[in-house]
């Protein structure tokens, strides 16, 4: 994984290529590496006159351990991202590259979408990317004019932080492509990696949901494609809820204006096909339920289910 410390498996791989007669730069693009970092490896770690793969790993240990640390330890929202999750960014960043955006504004763009809510310095950004600032900084205004990046002040006041907005999705990539189905199951694949209950893991979740159903659930209208998405979020919350639940109740629950949820619940009602094959039924004043669609069962069916 470019920009990342090299694995045993590198090092196999190094001493493997190595025997075979390749060189380091064949060996740095087959990993992904620059030369210098083959060749400083073999330099570092070989043993006198070979490079063997487990002598070097015990070479790098050593030596990691006798380093000692230039800085106190930084706060945990703004600790390096293990090799599993660097390695995610950088598959993520290549797929989203295919829909049109740069490269290096797709890595910047992703590791602040795995980023902690407060987000990340640009001095985070470089050191997380091992790139120089100038690239940063580019990037940056790139996403910014996108809106899909949101610029906000540091808490020390000295350097701002960058972070992604968690309604971005509504205000971006509107146009069907190819890449939207991918880009949802790659999303799933981050919240595995980062774990659904993590502030990465929610925002990538947000992220999966609204490509999956991107074409066949969103319309011409901005209007519209928030409604779409907005009763299916009241549908998976009643379904979740597994009782009836007052508009209140729901609003709240959602952290939503009232006349928002009222908006989702009058479009379920408008148009049932959103909800198939469950039906919204209103059980009271502001009231509702999900019940099946009384067309999808046969009586023969349903009788046969509740013996």
């Amino acid at each position: 994984m470019p920009g990342g410390r090299l694995t045993r498996e590198d090092r196999q791989r190094i001493s493997a290529w190595l025997a075979d007669g390749l060189g380091y730069a064949e060996i740095g693009r087959r990993l992904g590496r620059p030369t210098s970092t083959i060749s400083r490896e073999v330099a570092r770690n070989g043993a006198p006159g070979d490079y063997l793969a487990d002598h070097a790993q015990q070479a790098a240990g050593h030596r990691a351990r006798q380093r000692k640390p230039a800085r106190p330890a930084r706060p945990a929202t703004d600790q390096e991202p293990t090799e599993v999750v660097s390695g995610f960014v950088d598959r993520f960043a290549t797929l989203l590259a295919t829909t049109g955006l740069p490269r290096m504004t797709a890595r910047v763009f992703v590791c602040l979408l795995t980023a902690d809510a407060d987000g990340l310095t640009a001095a985070d950004l470089v050191r997380r990317l091992q790139v120089s600032p100038a690239s940063v900084s580019k990037s940056v205004g790139y996403l910014e004019a996108m809106e899909l990046v949101v610029r906000q002040p540091n808490s020390n006041g000295r350097r701002e932080r960058y972070r992604i907005d968690d309604d971005v999705w509504l205000r971006a990539w509107r146009a069907d492509t190819s890449a939207h189905d991918e880009i949802a199951t790659a999303a799933q694949q981050g919240i595995e990696i980062l774990g659904a209950d993590t502030t990465a893991g929610a925002r990538l979740g947000r992220m999966g949901q609204f490509f999956a159903r991107l074409s066949e659930q969103m319309s011409s209208s901005t209007l519209a494609e928030t409604v779409v998405y907005d009763a299916l979020t009241v549908l998976a919350a009643l379904v979740h809820a597994s009782r009836p639940l007052t508009l209140g109740t729901l609003a709240t629950a959602l952290d939503w204006p009232r006349d928002r949820a009222a908006a989702a619940l009058d479009a379920i009602a408008r148009q049932p096909a959103i909800a198939d094959p469950l039906a919204l039924r209103a059980t009271g004043p502001e009231t509702y339920t999900l019940t099946t669609r009384p067309d999808r069962l046969s009586p023969a069916q349903r009788e046969a289910i509740d013996m």
